[in-house]
């Protein structure tokens, strides 16, 4: 008998905190979308990716966020110093193309490294998952220590399954997470606080882009025209460029075209959103 009224006292607790989990989480999505983040203001928000080009999927909504007094902080991971079918091409020239071409199209959009924080790990492209993960992750944790980010944007890890992504892609992902996650117990990494007084620190916002789940949408349908012209920048990224470098330059031809179908476009009505997953928890597990 006493079995039978402690399995019923369990069972009840179980769903009592089930039914409060499901609620909170309904509460949380709720919010977010409700929450106009482009009205933010005095924060700290932090980007991170694997090439000088993945940015481009989130300038519009880091543009709106640096034009309402925001700090932008931008990480790549690597170089980009290996993905040209041009012959001529060298890993060093192409590393620092990609470095010129990145710059310029975020300044396309108003962030430029005199007035926010650029970082630049400096690993080769294509080869970040044979870099050891503890190394990778001890730099994520330690930038999170001390910018302090009151949202990271970051590739989308998945969520009950791994998202699939090429190489860099998939490894960026992961551990941007992962770093974030140390980045709040002070056992990790514990030189930070030691050398350098870093304290840990919580990320409770993340704005997952290259999503297959998308739940947050910014409307950027104002700045598509500088997307436009900022993406038209990574001359060696895309199309004829990438099997023979011809910039520094872009296409003003090809550009006009574009500009020109989005004018018609945005004329129809149409709207131009950066779309991301939202996860407003702490992952400090």
């Amino acid at each position: 008998m006493k079995t039978i009224k402690m399995t019923f006292i369990l069972m009840c607790i179980f769903v009592t905190m089930f039914l409060s989990g499901v609620s909170g989480q309904t509460d949380t999505k709720s919010r977010n979308k409700q929450d106009d983040i482009t009205k933010w203001s005095n924060k700290t928000i932090m980007w991170v990716g694997p090439h000088q080009d993945d940015e481009n999927g989130c300038l519009g909504t880091l543009s709106l966020l640096k034009a309402n007094g925001n700090k932008i902080i931008m990480v790549w991971y690597t170089t980009g110093n290996k993905g040209s079918l041009d012959l001529e091409m060298t890993s060093e020239r192409l590393a620092q193309i990609r470095k010129t071409e990145s710059e310029k199209a975020c300044a396309e959009m108003g962030i430029t490294p005199e007035t926010d924080t650029f970082v630049r790990l400096g690993y080769d492209d294509g080869m970040l998952e044979y870099v050891p993960e503890k190394e990778l992750c001890e730099k994520i944790c330690r930038l999170i220590r001390l910018y302090r980010p009151d949202a990271v944007f970051t590739m989308d890890p998945g969520t009950t399954w791994m998202q699939w992504h090429k190489t860099d892609h998939r490894m960026s992902a992961f551990i941007t997470l992962d770093g974030a996650r140390a980045a709040a117990y002070h056992l990790y990494f514990p030189q930070h606080r030691i050398n350098e007084g870093l304290q840990p620190y919580t990320v409770r916002d993340y704005f997952f882009y290259s999503t297959k789940e998308p739940d947050f949408n910014v409307d950027v349908t104002a700045l598509s025209d500088k997307k436009i012209r900022a993406h038209a920048w990574y001359v060696s990224q895309f199309g004829a460029g990438n099997l023979k470098y011809v910039g520094p330059e872009p296409d003003q031809e090809e550009l006009k075209i574009k500009l020109k179908d989005n004018a018609e476009k945005i004329a129809k009505g149409e709207k131009v959103y950066e779309r991301y997953r939202r996860l407003s928890e702490s992952m400090s597990f």
